[in-house]
Formats: structure tokens, C-alpha cells, sequence
């Protein structure tokens, strides 16, 4: 059996990308999860006789339960093996799932997106880290961005595949099929991953650990301001781009376009940060993405020019995932299991805030104006990236 230091400059895993692609796989069931609810409203809310925007509040809950539960299970796990850490995950995930299968009630499926989301959480962050940490220091990038394409994948494939067949079939068939990825994943990982050890006590003392260091929390705090500039245009493309994809097919080719340029960019970026450093990845692309949002209006009235908009924003609006937590992993060393996890919070509390901010740009300026609402966000996230991974002290 082969036994993997958490030290980081241990030499790496020889062969680290069969791993990172078991890894990959488990995201791609935890992404296809996390999107796919929200194209089965309709057929939920029919089933579970509730409003649509009821049943919009199981993906507010998986997205909530997600954020708080990251930091809290990865502080309590750290001293366990990333094996059983990944496996348990995926069980968690897996059971939330076959519960919201089952359910026939509104209250039971709410719990158990809690526990999906849980077990969501869990995996992600346990996964990006561990990959990180067989590629070792100089294809940390490529490793993380190998995880990444799983849950980038899920959009682009995952999600409209299982609304498909929850159209076809039964929504209930798509949250079926969600569990079988989750528990195919595990005996893979069970089986085949390196046994990496968390090399850390668990508790408070892991929770509040890589938040005594101002430059972790600097880079947590920068997360959120990029990635709610991020996901201001994504969560609102139908609106800003109305004019030019009026009806669900034009539309539906967006956001193909947008997950099939975001996959490219995300594996581009892996690259990169490998090979300059991921500050300067960071730096680059966030400023890059706000002279695109600026420019972004232009385009919204003509098919092709908003296609190529969407291509330049879905490219670098993923070219900053991989980079930034290759930023934060670094600076956590050891810590990374819960230092991943806090990302991963900061991710989605990001989330939440860009809906809220869109909904307000959206109100008061309308929808053209919301590239411009997130252009000076994507340009504050590039100096507060320069200045927290440079000169703060721990």
C-alpha cells in the first residue's frame, strides 16, 4: 500500500492524474446534484403539490447547508485518512439523495438536501486538497483543475442530462441516478486511492486554525468579492442577454457555450498556475474579466456577438477556480483539508450574495447594466488578490 506524507514537500504520487480522475468522477455526481435540481422544479413542485418557488428553496437549502457544514466537517475530519473521509462523504451524499427520492412529503425532502448538501461539501473540499497533495507542489494546479473538470462537466453534461430525464421519466428517476453516481464513485476511491493521512487533530482548534492566518483569510475574503462578480452575469445570462436569445433554445446554447468555455479555461488555468504561480493567474484573469463584463453590453443585441461574450466571460469566469485554491492551498500547507472547506463556504456564500446583488442591479438599472455592476468587483478581486498573497503576514 502505498502511503502519501501530507508534507508538502514531500516528493508527489508518480502517478497522480488515475487518482485525481476517481476524484473528478465523485465531483461530477456532487456538481450534476447540486445543479440539476433546478431544472426539475416544475415536476417537483407538481409531485410534492407546492408552489415553484417552494420547491426553489431545495436548492437554497442544499446551498446554505453546504456552506455551513464545509468548515465544520472538514475541522472534524482532519485527523482522519482522506480515504475514509472521500467514502463517508459520498455515502452521506448518496443517502441525502435516495431520502429525496423517496420522500412523498415537502418537509422530508428539505432535510434531506441538508444532507446531500453535507455530503457535497464534504467530498469537494476533501477532494480538491487531496489531489493537490499527491500532484505535490509543481502540478498542484493541473491536479486541482483535474477535480474541477468534474464539477464543470456536471454543468455542461450532468445537469441537462438529468433534466432530460426527469422530463422523460420522473424527477424522482433523475435523483435515482444522481445516488448510483455517488455510490460508483465511492468503491473506486475505497479501492484504488493511496492512503493520504489527514495528519491533523480535529475539532475547534482545526476550525480556527487557518483563520489565525491573516493571509488565508485575506484570500477567503477576495474569494467572495470574485465570485460574486462571477456569478452576477451567470445567474441572470437570460436576462442580459435577452434581446439576442429570446426564446429556451437560443438560450439553452448560451449556456452550453459558457460551460464548454469554462471547462477550457479551468484546464488552461491549471497550467498556468503551475507554471507562473497562481497569484499571477488570479491577477491576470480577474482584470482581463473585468475589461470583458465592461464590453458585454455591446453584444447583447446580436446572437453571434453575444455567443463570442459568453466564450471570453465563461473562459475566465472558470480560469480563477483552480488558480485560487492552489493560492489558498499553498499558503495552508497541512491545513488544507479545512482551509479547502472554508473556500468552498466562501464559494457559495458568494452564491447567495450575487443573486441578491443581481436582483437589486436588475431592479434599479435593468438588465443590461448588471456586466457593469460586476466589472469593478472582478477588478477589486485582481488588487486584493496582488496585495493578499504578497504582503499581508501571517
Amino acid at each position: 500500500m502505498i502511503v502519501v506524507s501530507t508534507s508538502y514537500t514531500d516528493l508527489p504520487l508518480a502517478r497522480w492524474r488515475p487518482h485525481a480522475a476517481v476524484l473528478a468522477f465523485g465531483a461530477f455526481a456532487v456538481g450534476t446534484d447540486g445543479f440539476v435540481v433546478a431544472g426539475l422544479l416544475p415536476a417537483i413542485a407538481a409531485s410534492l403539490h407546492v408552489t415553484v418557488a417552494a420547491a426553489g428553496q431545495l436548492v437554497t437549502v442544499f446551498a446554505i447547508a453546504y456552506a455551513v457544514s464545509a468548515p465544520v466537517l472538514a475541522a472534524l475530519t482532519t485527523s482522519w485518512p482522506r480515504r475514509r473521509v472521500l467514502v463517508t462523504a459520498l455515502a452521506l451524499f448518496a443517502a441525502g439523495n435516495a431520502v429525496t427520492a423517496l420522500a412523498s412529503g415537502y418537509g422530508l425532502v428539505l432535510a434531506s438536501r441538508v444532507i446531500a448538501g453535507a455530503g457535497a461539501a464534504m467530498f469537494t473540499a476533501t477532494a480538491t486538497a487531496t489531489a493537490a497533495l499527491l500532484a505535490g507542489e509543481r502540478q498542484r494546479g493541473r491536479a486541482i483543475s483535474t477535480v474541477i473538470l468534474g464539477a464543470t462537466s456536471s454543468l455542461v453534461l450532468g445537469a441537462p442530462l438529468g433534466t432530460v430525464v426527469g422530463g422523460l421519466l420522473d424527477w424522482r428517476v433523475t435523483m435515482w441516478a444522481v445516488t448510483a453516481l455517488g455510490l460508483l464513485a465511492a468503491p473506486a476511491i475505497a479501492l484504488r486511492l493511496p492512503a493520504v493521512h489527514g495528519g491533523g487533530k480535529g475539532g475547534l482548534q482545526a476550525f480556527l486554525a487557518p483563520l489565525r492566518d491573516r493571509r488565508i483569510v485575506a484570500v477567503l475574503a477576495t474569494t467572495v468579492v470574485a465570485f460574486v462578480a462571477v456569478y452576477i452575469p451567470y445567474a441572470y445570462i437570460s436576462q442580459i442577454f435577452a434581446p439576442a436569445a429570446p426564446d429556451g433554445s437560443t438560450l439553452a446554447v448560451l449556456l452550453l457555450v459558457f460551460g464548454l468555455s469554462g471547462t477550457a479555461g479551468n484546464l488552461t488555468a491549471g497550467r498556468l498556475a503551475d507554471r507562473y504561480g497562481p497569484r499571477r493567474v488570479v491577477v491576470t484573469v480577474m482584470l482581463a474579466l473585468a475589461v470583458a463584463l465592461v464590453l458585454t453590453p455591446l453584444g447583447r443585441d446580436v446572437f453571434a456577438a453575444a455567443v463570442a461574450a459568453v466564450v471570453v466571460i465563461g473562459f475566465l469566469s472558470f480560469s480563477i477556480t483552480a488558480p485560487q485554491q492552489h493560492l489558498v492551498i499553498t499558503m495552508a500547507g497541512p491545513g488544507a483539508g479545512t482551509v479547502t472547506a472554508l473556500y468552498q463556504s466562501a464559494l457559495y456564500l458568494a452564491v447567495s450574495l450575487s443573486g441578491a446583488a443581481g436582483a437589486i442591479g436588475l431592479e434599479w438599472q435593468g438588465p443590461a447594466s448588471l456586466p457593469w455592476l460586476a466589472a469593478p468587483l472582478a477588478a477589486a478581486a485582481a488588487a486584493l488578490t496582488a496585495v493578499a498573497s504578497r504582503r499581508l503576514p501571517r
